[in-house]
């Protein structure tokens, strides 16, 4: 049973920065996948990046492309999510996922959720 608490969440300004922090654990290896998908209030939830633990490899909308950016440290069993040039429309309820084997970018193949960290951009 793989565990997942995020952190990092909180408000910022338009055009500003936020790091959000995905711990994991109870993990079997590492052909892992960690996704970060996100639920603004009455949308559904959308799909924000994703990396697999073992090669490193990444997956981006177009929505968030060159503005955010995921990575792991295995060493710390810690998937992170480096959020720049911020604007309203991320306000989200953001959530941690995983699954094991490849990166998917849908949420219906990740079996393992956090409990979700708020992240409000005020304009």
């Amino acid at each position: 049973q793989v565990q997942l608490v995020e952190s990092g969440g909180g408000l910022v300004q338009a055009g500003g920065s936020l790091r959000l922090s995905c711990a994991f654990s109870g993990r079997a290896g590492s052909n892992y996948a960690v996704g970060w998908f996100r639920q603004a209030p009455e949308k559904g939830r959308e799909f924000v990046a994703a990396v697999h633990l073992s090669t490193g490899s990444t997956s981006y909308p177009d929505s968030v492309k060159g503005r955010f950016t995921i990575s792991r440290d295995n060493t710390k069993n810690t998937v992170y999510l480096q959020m720049n040039t911020l604007k309203p429309e991320d306000t989200a309820v953001y959530y941690c996922a995983a699954k094991s084997g490849s990166i998917y970018s849908t949420q219906s193949a990740f079996n393992y959720w956090g409990q979700g960290t708020q992240v409000t951009v005020s304009s």
